[in-house]
């Protein structure tokens, strides 16, 4: 299956984004983890638009939309959920599904709650939840605010592998391919990941952005969180509050995975299908 490469001007910021099965009227949008981009979702897309269209963004600051030129301002869940509002209008989608991996399911989390409500039918969190474990997210922040450089694309690869190594089991190929749509080449000709380093202003600007119980309280929608098993983002007495409060989402680990599952087996293709299809 096909997709094609799409650029819209957004809140005055151009963004970026894959169209996969645009001849479908029911529509899915698959939005990405924090320092990765819209190509993340490629497989999934690509098994959903047997029946979707399926719209994959890059987040400004990330793959091939706009970085922001004012960062503390810009990289946070309010300006994202704005990208999104004026994403799906320009796109004429009234009513979609949503996906959203790790940063991806907080904007919709965000968005369903709010500037989106009513139009976001079923909400889907891949490794994401209302709270956050502080040392993941120091983690994360720690390679992302400062992101590795190398004289190859091979030894790039060799870094993702190691890094990403919690989302499970990657082919050969998508290993190549996760590499080759998130790289950017430096000044000095070495090769570092395809995003901005400022966004992880977002965790100084916005240091509660992230914890979104109030959001979460809100939805009125059904949800589905993939939780990784040995995810340490998203931790089992979180999920737990999840199933009991709020939507009361239904919670289902992801066997081999940790933060988080890369949505690239029929297994997990599955649980995305049935879910959306119940709608």
């Amino acid at each position: 299956m096909s997709f094609t490469s799409n650029y819209l001007v957004c809140e005055g910021r151009e963004l970026h984004y894959t169209e996969w099965g645009a001849q479908h009227r029911e529509t899915v949008i698959a939005w990405h983890g924090l320092a990765r981009t819209g190509r993340d979702m490629d497989d999934l897309a690509a098994h959903l638009a047997q029946r979707y269209r399926v719209i994959c963004p890059d987040t400004i600051g990330r793959g091939l939309s706009q970085w922001s030129p004012e960062p503390e301002r810009e990289y946070c869940l309010a300006f994202y959920e704005k990208l999104a509002l004026a994403l799906v209008d320009q796109l004429d989608v009234a009513e979609f599904h949503w996906i959203g991996t790790s940063m991806g399911g907080a904007i919709g989390t965000r968005a369903a709650a709010g500037a989106l409500r009513g139009r976001v039918r079923r909400l889907i969190l891949n490794d994401n939840g209302p709270e956050l474990a502080p040392a993941a997210i120091a983690r994360i922040r720690g390679y992302a605010g400062n992101p590795a450089a190398f004289a190859t694309v091979t030894e790039l690869e060799q870094y993702f592998r190691t890094v990403y190594k919690p989302y499970g089991a990657l082919t050969d190929a998508q290993w190549r391919r996760l590499t080759e749509t998130s790289t950017r080449r430096l000044p000095d000709g070495r090769v570092t990941p395809h995003y901005d380093p400022s966004m992880v202003m977002q965790f100084t600007h916005h240091a509660d952005d992230y914890l979104q119980w109030d959001d979460w309280d809100r939805l009125d929608i059904p949800v589905l969180c993939l939780r990784g098993e040995s995810s340490d983002l998203l931790l089992p007495e979180t999920a737990e509050q999840m199933r009991r409060r709020g939507p009361c989402a239904v919670v289902v680990e992801i066997a081999g995975c940790g933060h988080a599952p890369a949505l690239n087996t029929p297994e997990q293709w599955a649980l995305v299908e049935r879910f959306f299809s119940a709608a």
